[in-house]
């Protein structure tokens, strides 16, 4: 880039796994390319969410999503970094106070993969099977696809989920396929779901860049990493999570695309957590948000307020 860089130095902040780790230096090689004299640097910062981990505790049982964003934010505010990296499907749909989402990088691959041991597919798991997941979302569509399964919460990074399958604490994991593509483990794979047997949570594949929203240089720097097709997909996504006004206790599930016309599609899940009762929608439009909305007001009207009133959500 010919510019001059708008910045002089941007101290990117991130969790301490693995993954989180990864996801940062991909978004420090995409600001080392675009502006070659900016002096990138990466601080770690603990979570909540990341203190829980060794427990067990299940998320929505002890915060949800925020645990693993909060602290970030609080850094940023307190201008100790400059931009904080985040899983998209990880931030609340609204931005904090002072806080906006300056890149949504190009996304990664959207669905979710299964780990198995001996390798054998999700239609090929015994009857009474173990299949650990942290994730409300995926069980519930588990339980729909196959009731005769038990389903166990799992915690922990990728490495770890994968480890208690080897282990043999569960037969089986769920874990999003962006993460695993990530960090090399696409070996371990049994099979990868496909989105009309799984679909992901909004947002999913697709990291979001979040700084000051006053921070003008900083929001230049980082407008080349914003890919226009991904953000308009997942504002679809989480403006249909929003307008549900869904908490982390409701299992919800959305993905949108672009047709070969450029258009919109978008598809969206509302389901009892023991996957009995299932309200999908799907819709077209240009606007992101009013798509999203939209959708979600006729899951409401198909059954998702009953389910989301009983889960709490």
């Amino acid at each position: 880039m010919s510019a001059s860089p708008p910045a002089a130095a941007i101290a990117i902040g991130t969790r301490g796994s693995p993954l989180a780790l990864a996801q940062a230096r991909l978004v420090a090689a995409l600001l080392e390319q675009s502006w070659p004299e900016v002096a990138v640097s990466m601080r770690i910062v603990e979570t909540r969410g990341d203190r829980t981990q060794a427990t067990g505790e299940p998320l929505p049982e002890i915060g949800g999503k925020g645990l693993f964003t909060a602290e970030l934010e609080a850094a940023l505010a307190a201008h100790e970094i400059d931009v904080a990296v985040h899983s998209l499907k990880d931030l609340p749909t609204a931005d904090s106070p002072g806080l906006v989402v300056g890149a949504v990088c190009a996304r990664d691959d959207v669905r979710d993969c299964l780990v198995s041991r001996d390798g054998a597919v999700l239609a090929e798991l015994a009857s009474g099977a173990t299949i650990g997941t942290s994730s409300l979302r995926r069980a519930a569509q588990l339980r729909a696809l196959r009731p005769d399964l038990v389903v166990e919460p799992v915690r922990g990074n990728v490495g770890t989920r994968v480890r208690k399958v080897r282990d043999r604490v569960v037969d089986a994991v769920v874990v999003a396929a962006a993460g695993v593509r990530r960090l090399g483990f696409e070996g371990e794979v049994s099979e990868w779901l496909g989105l009309d047997v799984m679909l992901p949570a909004p947002g999913q594949g697709a990291l979001a860049v979040q700084c000051r929203a006053e921070d003008d240089a900083v929001l230049a720097a980082l407008a080349p990493l914003d890919d226009a097709a991904t953000r308009a997909a997942t504002s679809a996504e989480r403006t249909f999570l929003a307008a549900l006004a869904a908490g982390c206790s409701a299992p919800v599930a959305a993905w949108a695309r672009q047709d070969r016309a450029r258009e919109l599609v978008l598809t969206g899940l509302v389901a009892s957590p023991d996957g009995q009762r299932v309200v999908r929608v799907e819709g077209r439009g240009a606007d992101p948000e009013e798509l999203g909305a939209r959708l979600a007001g006729e899951a409401l009207v198909a059954g998702a307020a009953e389910i989301l009133g009983a889960t709490g959500g």
